[in-house]
């Protein structure tokens, strides 16, 4: 997940550079969203297993 969200991020970057601002923004918030996705799974996994240990 966090892999997606770092090739999004390139694309907008480099769509950015050669002037396409729409992909650039529709590239960013893809890479915007597959982040948090990523952010939440990995909070989740986190207490998942402090409860384990418990």
């Amino acid at each position: 997940m966090l892999r997606y969200a770092v090739i999004f991020f390139i694309v907008a970057i480099v769509a950015a550079i050669f002037g396409f601002t729409g992909i650039a923004a529709g590239a960013a918030e893809i890479a915007k969203i597959l982040f948090f996705i990523f952010l939440v799974i990995a909070v989740i996994a986190f207490v998942v297993s402090l409860m384990r240990k418990a």
